[in-house]
């Protein structure tokens, strides 16, 4: 049967399609009137937000870091600077996928793998977006042009000039200056992140690391315009940055030379002083290292093998360095016994060659077994009597002995600007009770009494100690910096000058001290033989490893780095010092025979003339230029 024939309704169809127009004609003024209100609410309500946000896609503000303060000898000799060197900076927001462009980098300068993982550490370290990282230092001239022939394949890395830190001195000042080195991750979070923003590198060690504020100066700043891809255009306002101050120290290169030649390459320490001012004049630590090596990062093989090295070139010495002081401490004691009233001058002790304890039937060994007969304070300061020290110690006590010996400075940080300072140990009844849980005893204070025991010392502390005696008691702490920019540093924790009951005293030790020198009997008198001024000093040595009782110091049976170390103490001159010298060697065996000796080089380095006579500020003849004026 056939389908009827359907019929078209064309006006059905047709109000179908005027009701679709007017639909879409609706929906089209709706979308329309959405993006009028969007363009409305973007271009007119947040008009300031977008056009701060377009403006800051075009303009960048930029930390300009400051030049670093310089550092100069006393005399005017640069021992830190800054010289240009180009270095390889990349920033990781215009580079895309930089862990690619590290490899590309890797494969233009034909470097290691090992340079890679270093590369990737620092540009983990970066601090800021947008601040370029510096990975690689002291590029050469071919690294350069292989940089610039593939730039295209570089995005966010550019060749950079900048300031880098430079020792012209070498070693000489290592451990006083110190050194400088690249910011890592825990001082990161210590430092001000607004003045250190484009500073990558931070004083490490000594002064540097010490007076890091005054050095480092002030960031600026400079509003640049830049396209798209990130390259400058055009500077639009600029602050300058405020330069660090620069830093006058109070060491004297060729002061310090001469101390480098007196050690002749031993290990060990030199530390001269001004005693009126607490100025350093000198401070060595054997062996020595290249600080430039850490500027800009050393390898890992070159500081292995300072590290590991057995003669310890990174140890400083004259900071840390801790030894017992031996008979070095003996002018100190005396003083002690003399203000406490337990001796006088004209007390005297008879030495058979050792010393007991009432009781006890332990005898304590003076070094000349023979004996020195009766010996008064003088007598036993020229030979070092350690008898008269033991008995001396053990009137005093250790309550009184700890005490007086704090006031020298033993026991605590002596200097004011030095930052590695160790304090060294002056051991008391307290202490050991609260170390050890055990009581004091009375044979520990006699050994105590001739700088043996527990008590430590550094050579720096032994020096201060020795320009009181020197400077009767004034305290002025040690220090490196002479001038910071022109002003001198401020003392803020002074330290109470050493008061006696009788001023005298120190005249008496001073003379005793002397007799070691110039006396017939004294036991570093070969050091001062020729001699054109009076030397004040002390020879001391410390003990490694312990001796049996009864038993002798054989060098032949005892290993060279386990035989005594050799100290010696001094001013000259006496009467007048004007220069304080601490002196130790490691496993020098003897005080007077190689210490002393290295003492007399340093104090004739500063007090006589290029002549070798005793210049005229410090009592030698008239220059010709003097005569003459004088005559007229």
């Amino acid at each position: 049967m056939t389908q009827p024939i359907r019929i078209k309704d064309h006006e059905k169809d047709a109000r179908l399609v005027r009701a679709r127009v007017v639909f879409g004609a609706f929906l089209v003024v709706g979308l329309i009137g959405v993006l009028i209100a969007r363009l409305y609410f973007l271009q007119v309500i947040q008009y300031d937000y977008h056009s701060t946000l377009s403006e800051n896609n075009r303009v960048h503000v930029q930390p300009i870091p400051p030049t670093r303060g310089l550092i100069f000898d006393r005399n005017g000799v640069v021992v830190a600077d800054n010289r240009p060197s180009f270095s390889l900076s990349m920033t990781r927001e215009r580079s895309g996928d930089w862990q690619q462009v590290l490899d590309v980098i890797v494969d233009v300068l034909q470097l290691t793998p090992e340079d890679r993982v270093i590369f990737e550490k620092r540009m983990k370290q970066g601090r800021r977006p947008f601040e370029p990282v510096p990975i690689l230092f002291e590029l050469n001239e071919e690294q350069i042009a292989r940089i610039a022939v593939n730039q295209f394949r570089l995005p966010g890395v550019e060749v950079v000039a900048q300031l880098v830190r430079h020792y012209p001195q070498g070693p000489h000042f290592a451990h006083s200056v110190g050194y400088m080195g690249r910011i890592n991750e825990k001082e990161l979070k210590s430092l001000d992140p607004v003045n250190y923003s484009g500073t990558h590198h931070i004083g490490k060690t000594g002064i540097e690391r010490f007076y890091e504020p005054e050095l480092h100066g002030q960031v600026g700043y400079e509003e640049v315009e830049t396209n798209a891809r990130g390259r400058v255009l055009r500077v639009l306002k600029r602050t300058d940055p405020v330069p660090g101050k620069d830093i006058v120290l109070s060491l004297d290169i060729k002061l310090q030379e001469a101390a480098e030649m007196a050690l002749g390459g031993r290990r060990g320490a030199v530390v001269a002083l001004d005693p009126k001012t607490g100025e350093v004049l000198a401070m060595v630590s054997q062996p020595s290292f290249d600080p430039n090596l850490f500027v800009t990062g050393i390898s890992f093989k070159a500081y292995a093998e300072l590290r590991d090295s057995i003669d310890r070139p990174l140890f400083n010495r004259v900071l840390r360095g801790l030894y017992p002081p031996g008979s070095t401490i003996k002018p100190a004691v005396a003083i002690a016994g003399l203000d406490a009233g337990v001796v006088t001058a004209s007390s005297r002790v008879y030495d058979p060659g050792y010393y007991m304890l009432p009781n006890y039937d332990h005898k304590y060994r003076n070094w000349n077994r023979t004996g020195d007969g009766y010996v008064d304070l003088d007598t036993a300061i020229m030979r070092s009597n350690d008898t008269y020290f033991y008995d001396l110690a053990h009137k005093l006590g250790i309550d009184r002995l700890s005490t007086y010996m704090g006031k020298f400075g033993l026991g605590q940080k002596v200097s004011l600007d030095m930052f590695e300072e160790s304090p060294g140990l002056m051991p008391s009844r307290e202490w050991k009770r609260a170390t050890r849980r055990q009581a004091w005893f009375p044979g520990e204070t006699l050994i105590l009494g001739i700088g043996q025991g527990y008590m430590q010392a550094t050579p720096l502390q032994l020096a201060q100690a020795t320009a009181l005696v020197a400077n009767k008691g004034i305290w002025n702490r040690p220090h490196l910096a002479k001038t910071i920019e022109g002003e001198k540093p401020v003392d803020d924790n002074p330290i109470p000058d050493i008061v006696l009951r009788d001023a005298s005293d120190w005249t008496k030790v001073n003379h005793g001290m002397q007799q070691v020198m110039h006396g017939a009997r004294g036991t570093a008198r070969k050091a001062a033989i020729g001699a054109q001024y009076r030397i004040a000093g002390k020879s001391g040595t410390a003990q490694v490893v312990a001796i049996k009782q009864g038993e002798k110091y054989d060098r032949s049976k005892v290993q060279e780095r386990h035989r005594d170390h050799a100290l010696f103490v001094g001013f000259a001159p006496a009467d007048d010092p004007k220069i304080v010298v601490a002196v130790m060697v490691e496993n020098g065996e003897s005080g007077s025979g190689v210490a002393a000796p290295v003492v007399r080089q340093v104090m004739d380095a500063w007090l006589l003339a290029d002549d070798g006579r005793l210049k005229p500020e410090y009592g030698g003849p008239p220059s010709s230029t003097e005569v003459t004026a004088s005559e007229e």
